[in-house]
């Protein structure tokens, strides 16, 4: 019998959701409109488990991307998760949204790393401030995750010995500032629900699985708000 999955990505401006089965998408929905995931995220869950043809019953755990990322596109999703979770008594599955990234480069046709290059998924984290970490060619992390400042020094005692490829839409911004030989930018890559499928499928197997009462996503920074200005006296 398949050991179906439901996967949720809502880290970014980008909200997807499919349905795994091993290492391959069953069914997928992913919307690219910024600040969608409120309305469509439950409208993608319905639309991919009805096109499956797999009732919750049918599933063996719910996987979600755990950060970092958007505050409240994390909270929407692990939410929705962990509803799902608890209604259905499925196991908890969270996927690392930075190494969800960079197995997107890995996979991608025309990108060829070398032994010695490093990966670095950076997300957006306003201003010239991104989250990120490095990994080797072969998709290990590295480094722990941070919320990194960008200069024109960020990296560059790396960028000296080896190429380091960059993606995601916290490199897009970071182009002109981070100006070496050894950058590569790598456009188009963002974390999907299309990528999640080996991830939560080999999580499942090795039993790595979430307190579904307890997880929390890795925000990274607390959330913070403003006033409006007419609101502040």
């Amino acid at each position: 019998m398949a050991d179906y999955i439901l996967n949720i990505e809502s880290s970014t401006g980008v909200c997807s959701v499919s349905i795994s089965s091993g290492n391959n998408i069953v069914s997928f929905r992913e919307s690219k409109t910024d600040r969608s995931h409120a309305s469509m995220l439950t409208v993608f869950i319905e639309e991919v488990m009805e096109e499956s043809g797999i009732g919750t019953k049918g599933l063996a755990a719910v996987a979600v991307s755990s950060g970092p990322g958007s505050y409240t596109g994390l909270r929407i999703g692990t939410s929705a998760a962990k509803g799902i979770c608890y209604a259905a008594d499925l196991p908890l599955i969270a996927v690392n949204t930075l190494a969800l990234m960079t197995q997107m480069v890995l996979e991608s046709p025309d990108i060829q790393p070398g032994e010695d290059s490093l990966l670095c998924p950076m997300i957006d984290a306003r201003r010239m401030e991104v989250y990120t970490a490095l990994f080797d060619a072969s998709g290990k992390q590295t480094t722990d995750i941070s919320a990194e400042i960008i200069t024109g020094n960020t990296f560059r005692h790396l960028l000296d010995e080896r190429k380091i490829l960059f993606c995601g839409d916290g490199a897009e911004k970071c182009m002109e500032t981070i100006d070496h030989k050894n950058a590569v930018f790598v456009p188009g890559i963002y974390p999907s629900a299309v990528m999640m499928a080996a991830f939560a499928s080999s999580a499942l197997k090795e039993g790595r699985i979430e307190n579904t009462a307890y997880f929390t996503p890795f925000y990274l920074k607390d959330f913070l708000t403003t006033i409006p200005k007419r609101k502040m006296f």
